[in-house]
């Protein structure tokens, strides 16, 4: 089933893409990284345009930023409340246009 294949592709992308905002998040603790070598420029570059959108919503306080905290909320909510949903829906307009 097509449908089910990109349901389980999209909610892997989201365990991946929530694994890099907390990878990104344990070594923002460390003040001696360089955000323009690699791979933590790379980490920076696929993070923070989705971060960014969390921040300029609610900017950090204090210097404590819990825009990531947010975030994966928000990718957590995605993959196990809505993204069944919408496979199910998917599944079930797939069957009626195959039966």
């Amino acid at each position: 089933m097509a449908a089910a294949a990109i349901i389980n592709g999209i909610s892997t992308f989201i365990v991946i893409y929530t694994w890099l905002i907390l990878i990104r998040v344990l070594l923002s603790w460390f003040p001696n990284i360089n955000w323009y070598d690699q791979p933590f420029a790379a980490l920076n570059q696929i993070t923070e345009p989705y971060l960014s959108l969390f921040r300029s919503l609610i900017p950090p306080m204090g210097g404590f930023d819990i825009s990531p905290m947010i975030a994966i909320v928000l990718l957590q909510v995605l993959n196990q409340q809505l993204l069944p949903v919408l496979g199910r829906t998917l599944i079930g307009l797939q069957m009626q246009f195959i039966g």
